[in-house]
């Protein structure tokens, strides 16, 4: 925390002054209480009386604007705190590899941005209000009642050890149910992402009531856990409210039976009564505080282990990006493993595409396309060899640098909250509309758009779900072509769109793309037939490579792929064109 604070040491400062300064003027009460006592009462002097009462006033208001603005200032800087923690947080998030976010999961990332911060900020709040309060309370009132009635002070140390020792058995009760209960918490983050997203799949098998169930299961749980540290928590109250009022009644026993010896005791009793009181309450203050510091713990170790983890894909400050009139994508032997898997998902792949041509991945499912074409971006990093972009090996780009020559559209084309333009120009710099709207006629989206209520302004909710798969697909392939990158890679982009539209939007395409280098990952013979290079996959090794009459001679796993997807007619029309 105390990196955090550092940036607003101004606003330290005057907020332990203005705890100072509550602090002093509330231990000036009691005081002026027993003076009133044991001079203006006993001894009947009422303008000795009015005059103190005036300066008690005085001083509970100056005491109340020093209380006012601990407060203010405490809450200020616990909200700026706050703003400070969980902007690094996200910012630590996004620079992290795919493989990161998948070892925290999204749900429990969402969980340490929101919840655990929350924790914590509050937590920090309280602190900065309290625990400097308490101490400085706790210290003066016992040095005021020491001086004040020395044969009474031992009731204040009773009552503080019999204190520390509850609140000592009670964190040790709750402690472990914390760590708990987060976990908890970011199961059902999970669960009701997971279920929000496969909606569809659920109400299409009819599964309702199984993943009621298994919510069910988890949320009975965290109830079982809340309801465990509420009732112990809850014992908290009634102790110490037992214990305060314990040690009033002592108080007054005693000091009832030393005003034999000594008539002022009575002044002295009752202010020692409200000192008492002040150390009892500050101590109650700390343990409140030491209650709530538990929970923040917990919470702040997982916003450390998010903060402290390293990313696996690590890239230099500066290098690459200036723009090449012959851009290429090489692969030199890459070999690619996830963590912890037991064998290669790609194996010795080595393949070079040039700007001007298509190149194409072909494959059955669990090939390794996909991967093969996440390596360049480096969303992964190969386990071996080497992936060239320009020449340049991509770990010797900096981020921006990589990232400006390239332009991807992943297989759920996915779509921000905004409108159609934000969505269009999300990788542009200027607000170019003829831009936009060319990239928006290539991509065979014009049509649709001028549909829509508002056009190019019209509304996309998150995620792009109040358009369809089409669309989506259409409008992120549109996204890449108005940023014009170097090399376009199109993972499986094309999957929804019907025949007619793929073909023509592959035509356009040629039109931005004659000096770019071009990667596709299809699923159709079609839509990669007409591609300059095409390299078929079979798991994870390239089995053949070439154009499509050479493949459909040569080799086999390409010859199968064809014959899966044209009638027997098609099929041997093809291969006899490709035999002539």
């Amino acid at each position: 925390m105390v990196r955090y604070l550092k940036p607003y040491w101004k606003q330290v400062i005057l907020l332990l002054l203005s705890v100072a300064f509550q602090v002093y003027g509330t231990l000036k009460l009691p005081t002026f209480m027993s003076e009133i006592v044991n001079k203006g009462i006993v001894e009947k002097d009422i303008s000795f009386i009015l005059l103190t009462g005036g300066k008690m006033v005085l001083w509970a208001l100056g005491s109340a604007v020093g209380a006012y603005s601990a407060s203010y200032f405490s809450a200020r800087l616990g909200a700026a705190v706050g703003r400070d923690i969980r902007e690094e947080l996200f910012k630590k998030i996004l620079s992290f590899s795919i493989s990161e976010i998948d070892n925290f999961s999204t749900a429990s990332l969402i969980t340490r941005t929101t919840n655990d911060i929350s924790t914590v900020q509050n937590t920090l709040i309280m602190m900065l209000s309290m625990m400097l309060r308490a101490p400085l309370m706790a210290i003066g009132a016992i040095y005021e009642a020491v001086n004040l009635a020395p044969d009474m002070t031992w009731i204040i140390g009773l009552s503080v050890a019999i204190l520390l020792f509850l609140v000592i058995m009670i964190l040790s009760i709750v402690m472990p149910k914390f760590m708990l209960y987060q976990k908890l918490v970011d199961k059902v983050n999970l669960l009701t992402r997971e279920n929000l997203t496969g909606m569809r799949v659920i109400r299409a098998f009819n599964n309702e009531a199984y993943e009621e169930k298994k919510f069910e299961r988890t949320n009975t749980k965290i109830k079982k856990t809340d309801f465990f540290i509420g009732s112990v928590m809850g014992l908290t109250s009634p102790l110490m409210m037992l214990l305060f009022n314990g040690t009033g009644l002592l108080c007054i026993w005693i000091g009832v039976s030393l005003l034999e010896a000594d008539g002022s005791y009575l002044g002295k009793m009752m202010a020692f009564m409200q000192y008492a009181t002040q150390v009892i309450m500050s101590f109650l203050f700390l343990a409140v505080i030491f209650v709530m510091i538990p929970r923040a713990s917990v919470s702040a170790k997982r916003i450390n282990e998010v903060l402290k983890t390293n990313p696996k894909i690590s890239w230099k400050e500066k290098g690459g990006g200036d723009r090449v009139s012959e851009p290429s994508v090489e692969f030199k032997k890459v070999s690619f493993r996830y963590n912890g898997a037991e064998e290669d998902v790609l194996t010795d792949v080595s393949f070079k595409a040039v700007s001007g041509e298509t190149t194409a991945f072909i494959g059955s499912t669990g090939s390794g396309k996909s991967t093969l074409i996440n390596l360049v971006p480096r969303f992964f990093d190969a386990s071996s060899g080497e992936v060239l972009v320009d020449g340049m090996n991509v770990k010797e780009y900096s981020e921006k640098g990589l990232m400006k020559k390239i332009g991807h559209v992943p297989q759920k084309g996915f779509l921000f909250s905004g409108t159609v333009k934000s969505n269009i120009l999300f990788g542009v710099d200027s607000d170019d509309e003829k831009r936009m709207k060319k990239a928006a006629e290539i991509a065979q989206a014009s049509e649709f758009i001028s549909k829509l209520p508002d056009g190019f302004n019209s509304k996309i909710v998150e995620a792009g779900t109040n358009v369809s798969g089409g669309q989506r697909q259409r409008l992120s392939i549109a996204r890449v072509v108005a940023k014009s990158p170097e090399i376009y890679i199109f993972d499986d982009a094309f999957s929804a769109l019907d025949m007619k539209t793929d073909k023509k939007l592959r035509e356009a395409l040629k039109s931005v793309t004659k000096n770019s280098v071009v990667l596709i990952v299809a699923q159709r013979v079609s839509t990669i037939r007409d591609a300059e290079q095409i390299i078929v996959l079979d798991k994870g090794k390239v089995v053949g490579k070439g154009k499509h009459k050479d493949l459909i001679k040569k080799c086999k796993v390409y010859r199968e792929i064809c014959k899966s997807q044209l009638s027997d007619d098609e099929y041997e029309k093809e291969l006899k064109d490709a035999r002539a």
